[in-house]
């Protein structure tokens, strides 16, 4: 019997490597289109949450598993950015100085009957006080590009993190205490 197919709901080449931790190699890789704005007064777990379900319902692949996530840097109620450009990097990078924060990290896994099962990983991270010089190098570095909150952990940024709270690999991008559990709730074979 040939084991089930497993698509990755996401170009993330972070959520590819950390899927890899637990042996396994995705059978395809299929970014989902979907509206990633925030509902109004929606809160950042809500959030965390619909973005993984609706990534996995969007992509279709019959007889197939497929694995979404979606993680958010939250600052109280607020929803931080993916950083596009140096400003905002700069915005949130001033506004975690000093100060913890949380992470949510939703997975969501649709096996091939449609059964969908879903979990959050929480996390929360403390910066040390960052100087205006810190700041700047960091930002020089380039690796803010594109990341929520404006910072990679796997990075330089982990130089700068005075605590953690929860799961690295969930700040990564894809917590793989819950991945592992769902997929073996859902059947999938791992080792």
């Amino acid at each position: 019997m040939t084991a089930p197919a497993l698509i990755l709901a996401s170009a993330s080449p972070r959520r590819r490597e950390l899927i890899a931790r637990l042996g396994i190699e995705p059978a395809g890789i299929s970014a989902a289109d979907i509206d990633e704005t925030p509902r109004k007064l929606e809160d950042p777990r809500a959030y965390a949450g619909r973005m993984a379900r609706e990534k996995a319902l969007a992509v279709t692949s019959p007889d197939a598993f497929v694995l979404a996530g979606d993680t958010v840097v939250a600052c109280g109620r607020r929803i931080l950015p993916k950083a596009e450009d140096e400003a905002t990097a700069r915005r949130c990078l001033e506004l975690l100085s000093g100060r913890r924060h949380r992470v949510l990290s939703a997975v969501a896994l649709k096996a091939p009957d449609g059964t969908l099962r879903e979990r959050l990983s929480e996390t929360v991270v403390r910066f040390k006080q960052l100087s205006a010089e810190e700041v700047a190098a960091y930002l020089a570095g380039g690796e803010w590009h594109g990341k929520a909150g404006g910072y990679a952990i796997q990075g330089s940024a982990e130089g700068l993190i005075a605590w953690i709270g929860g799961s690295h690999s969930g700040v990564v991008g894809l917590p793989l205490f819950e991945t592992r559990a769902l997929l073996k709730a859902a059947g999938f074979p791992l080792g």
